[in-house]
């Protein structure tokens, strides 16, 4: 389900970015046209062989995860570590 809701992306005031809701990861902001660049961009040199596959994943997953600051996901996981 695809939703747009008000979220401050880390620019000047706040904007309208769409929502999608996963089943186990919750409810993930969908990066904003510059970012889907970069990960476009990253694809691009996975499929052509600059990049490694497992590093391109790694790196594009990494890069989704940190824009996450809010998500419950992330907040569940760090505090699993902390009681590991």
């Amino acid at each position: 389900m695809v939703k747009k809701t008000a979220v401050l992306d880390g620019r000047a005031g706040g904007s309208e970015r769409p929502h999608i809701s996963l089943p186990i990861l919750g409810t993930l902001a969908v990066p904003p046209p510059d970012r889907l660049v970069f990960y476009g961009v990253l694809g691009a040199l996975g499929a052509f062989g600059v990049v490694e596959w497992p590093l391109v994943l790694v790196v594009g997953i990494g890069h989704y995860l940190t824009e996450q600051r809010f998500s419950p996901f992330l907040r569940e996981a760090g505090q699993a570590a902390e009681t590991a």
